[in-house]
């Protein structure tokens, strides 16, 4: 076996530690289109399919995406770890805490649709007005999650893009009027799997800063 330089083998690389930048969360009702590729062939980011709407500013705690993995597990009398373990469930989900009163934060606290006769409409034209349903509906998403980051040699973006094509509301925080504080209406969505497109959550990592990866920066 040949000897080893530790510094070649570790292959450390700062240019590969991604910061969200700027990021933003896009919305739609199941009535759109999922998201099939954001990037076109060069990886160029490109405009959403129509009925996804901005959520607008968050709070500085961003985006987190959380799971929780569950294991079954068989014991065996003649180890003292398991003999098989196999997946149970594996869950995905996004919080936020939106900081705009508009429509689309609005529309996901409140479980209201984001398009259509019953939708809120535009800012301004008309008064805002909703009431809480005996039974209330289940209303599935799409949601769309866009990072930006910048290659640190070549200063072009990159982008992370997460898409959740059917996610439910699984949970919401306390609104609370005060006047030290913004009105925010904090929720979690829950990624469940897309009949058509057969997976629960597609990322994709892309964009020219990206592509800049495979020509290396000379002096």
């Amino acid at each position: 076996m040949a000897a080893g330089d530790f510094t070649t083998m570790a292959d450390l690389r700062t240019s590969l530690i991604r910061k969200a930048l700027r990021y933003a969360i896009f919305a739609a009702d199941t009535t759109a289109d999922a998201v099939a590729d954001p990037f076109d062939t060069a990886g160029i980011l490109q405009v959403l399919p129509a009925g996804y709407v901005p959520v607008g500013y968050t709070t500085t705690d961003g985006v987190t995406f959380s799971g929780d993995l569950s294991m079954n597990d068989v014991e065996s009398g003649q180890s003292a770890s398991p003999t098989r373990s196999d997946v149970e469930t594996d869950i995905q989900t996004a919080q936020w805490v939106p900081q705009e009163t508009n429509a689309a934060a609005l529309a996901l606290y409140e479980n209201l649709p984001l398009s259509g006769a019953d939708a809120l409409p535009a800012i301004g034209t008309e008064a805002w007005t909703w009431t809480r349903p005996l039974v209330p509906p289940t209303l599935y998403r799409r949601l769309v999650f866009i990072a930006e980051d910048l290659n640190k040699e070549t200063g072009k973006p990159l982008y992370i893009v997460r898409h959740f094509p059917s996610a439910l509301r699984s949970g919401r925080e306390d609104e609370q009027w005060t006047r030290t504080a913004e009105i925010s209406r904090g929720v979690t969505y829950q990624a469940y799997v897309d009949e058509t497109v057969q997976t629960d959550s597609i990322t994709w990592i892309d964009g020219p800063g990206w592509r800049d990866f495979a020509t290396p920066v000379g002096p």
